[in-house]
């Protein structure tokens, strides 16, 4: 097994793809055309410590998204956070070399900035690469031109704007990426209720007495393992398609279950708090409280 790498600089990712240095420390535009990669590539793993935006186009081998297979001759989007491994291995069934763009950004180019703090709200860092964004191609040039704009502007004369006017266009950037999404949340809309379908079976086994004593609770972590997503994207999915949040989802299962016992069954809240797999009643009590505006007792003498 061949050791991890760490890049912990842009300057380390061009050295490895044996790119000249970067022109910006803590930004660059790299065009895939000019990678290249070691020959050895086969299981080398690497962990970054900066944001990678790729795009790529004319992959010449299939790709699943989920279940469905696709041919990647449109443009695709994938988005990495910071700290997050990644690999490569050589691919024989590829017949074309790979086209794009990469974009590299360090957390630091943020300072002082509200970027600093509204990149780690953008969902779209933590899907899978199987939940890449699908691009068309008008959408494909509207991504390069920005990419390119970036570019222009960090490797021009540096001043006291430039940060600024880069921060603005990467902020542009994230807005289309979020527009595109929600595009293809909409495109995919019966696959996405096939999810909605499949997060109701998962509460339903979830809820299951015998599950709940052994496991607890479940929780969105749990949920998106099960459907074998990433939590935020099966998330944002189940906010286009319902309007609910997983973890609403969740709550939404608990309190039907709850309400059906203290309806149907002389249990006690307590009792009833165990069951459904909370350490401590009076947590029981406040989300069913902070869900019904009653309280539990409160419910079951509205059947008395």
């Amino acid at each position: 097994m061949k050791n991890i790498l760490r890049f912990r600089k842009i300057s380390d990712y061009h050295r490895f793809a044996n790119l000249s240095q970067p022109e910006h420390p803590l930004i660059s535009v790299v065009d895939y055309a000019q990678i290249q990669y070691p020959q050895d590539i086969d299981g080398i793993t690497w962990i970054q410590d900066y944001y990678v935006i790729g795009l790529k186009r004319n992959v010449a081998y299939k790709f699943f998204y989920g279940q469905q297979e696709y041919d990647f001759d449109e443009g695709l989007m994938t988005f990495v956070a910071p700290n997050q491994v990644m690999s490569l291995a050589n691919n024989p069934n590829l017949k074309k070399k790979p086209s794009g763009w990469l974009l590299l950004v360090h957390p630091d180019f943020f300072w002082n900035t509200a970027l600093a703090k509204q990149i780690k709200h953008y969902a779209f860092f933590g899907y899978t690469i199987n939940e890449a964004l699908f691009l068309s191609e008008k959408e494909e040039h509207m991504i390069i031109d920005i990419l390119k704009g970036i570019e222009r502007e960090y490797t021009s004369n540096i001043d006291k704007f430039s940060q600024k006017i880069v921060v603005a266009q990467l902020e542009l950037l994230f807005s289309y990426v979020e527009r595109f999404y929600e595009r293809q949340f909409i495109t995919r809309n019966v696959s996405n209720h096939e999810i909605l379908g499949k997060v109701e079976e998962a509460l339903t086994i979830a809820f299951n007495e015998d599950s709940l004593i052994d496991n607890g609770l479940p929780t969105v972590q749990w949920m998106a393992e099960f459907l074998n997503l990433s939590p935020n994207y099966l998330t944002s999915v189940l906010k286009q398609v319902s309007g609910r949040s997983t973890q609403q989802h969740i709550h939404a299962k608990l309190i039907e279950k709850a309400k059906e016992q203290l309806s149907t069954t002389y249990l006690s809240v307590s009792e009833i708090a165990y069951g459904l797999g909370f350490e401590r009643p009076a947590s029981f009590t406040k989300l069913f409280k902070n869900k019904t505006e009653m309280s539990p007792l409160e419910f079951r003498k509205t059947f008395n």
